[in-house]
């Protein structure tokens, strides 16, 4: 039998933000057993945790419903959270999660509600700026004058790479994918793609082919700490909130805070209130 917690990450209250299904102990369980599980509860991610033989430090694997993921970070903020509620302290605690090539750190603390989980992205990976046309814009339902004049698309990586599509003030509501864009992003360097109205500090992010619209999206965020640092101003190590989810019904806020400079960002954390929503058990496929 699996045990899992139900939590919701960048939620201003429970039933909001991303949900999450958080495994605690997956060891013994294969990769094809954890995405039928992942697919079985038809969350946008789900991640399955082993403990390392170091205190407070896990082996993390994240799945969407298409495939494992190297990195993801509402899950991993999801489930630094999860094991602080399962260890029953009230100070604060920072946790280190082993990915498949990489490491990373989320500190923890309790809130009146919950939880409040900040995740040391690491540095930027920052690369060609992306000539605007209206190939991309028609990707996303919009046309070229749909497109942020003042601001370039870029390529932008805190672990996985994002081509960042500045748009201007309105447009978010009529965007929409209605044909698979990975080739166009991989023709790119990218591997998924975020809208982002500098005005509202808002984004949208889909599944590369348009069918399901992502909540709250960590990894994304990431990137755009990075873009705002490089492009629009922003100061090392001033936190700003970043909006999504409200066109899928589930608005959610994601605090940033870039750090570096414009040519060298050293280091994004993202982070957000988490609450738990409840428990479960499922039985090993």
């Amino acid at each position: 039998m699996l045990s899992y917690l139900h939590v919701d990450v960048f939620a201003p209250h429970a039933y909001a933000g991303n949900s999450l299904p958080v495994f605690l102990d997956s060891a013994g369980l294969n990769a094809d057993q954890m995405q039928t599980i992942t697919r079985e509860l038809r969350h946008f991610e789900a991640i399955f945790l082993e403990a390392a033989a170091d205190a407070w430090t896990y082996r993390a694997r994240v799945f969407d419903l298409i495939e494992e993921l190297p990195f993801a970070g509402h899950p991993i903020i999801g489930a630094a959270a999860a094991l602080h509620e399962t260890a029953e302290r009230e100070e604060d605690q920072q946790w280190t999660f082993n990915l498949a090539d990489r490491s990373v750190t989320v500190t923890t603390q309790r809130t009146g509600s919950g939880y409040l989980g900040v995740l040391d992205q690491g540095p930027a990976q920052l690369f060609d700026e992306v000539t605007a046309s209206d190939e991309i814009a028609a990707a996303f339902g919009l046309t070229f004058a749909d497109l942020d004049p003042t601001l370039p698309l870029a390529v932008i990586s805190t672990g996985l790479r994002y081509l960042i599509v500045p748009i201007g003030p309105l447009v978010l509501a009529r965007a929409r994918i209605n044909a698979d864009i990975s080739e166009l992003l991989a023709a790119q360097g990218a591997q998924f793609a975020v809208l982002f109205d500098r005005t509202a500090c808002e984004i949208r992010h889909w599944n590369n082919d348009g069918i399901i619209e992502d909540i709250a999206t960590g990894s994304a965020a990431g990137t755009i700490g990075a873009y705002c640092l490089r492009y629009c101003g922003a100061q090392s190590g001033e936190a700003f909130t970043l909006n999504q989810g409200r066109f899928a019904g589930r608005p959610s806020e994601l605090i940033v805070e870039p750090h570096g400079t414009p040519d060298n960002v050293t280091s994004v954390k993202v982070g957000g209130k988490v609450t738990i929503v409840g428990h479960g058990v499922m039985v090993a496929p």
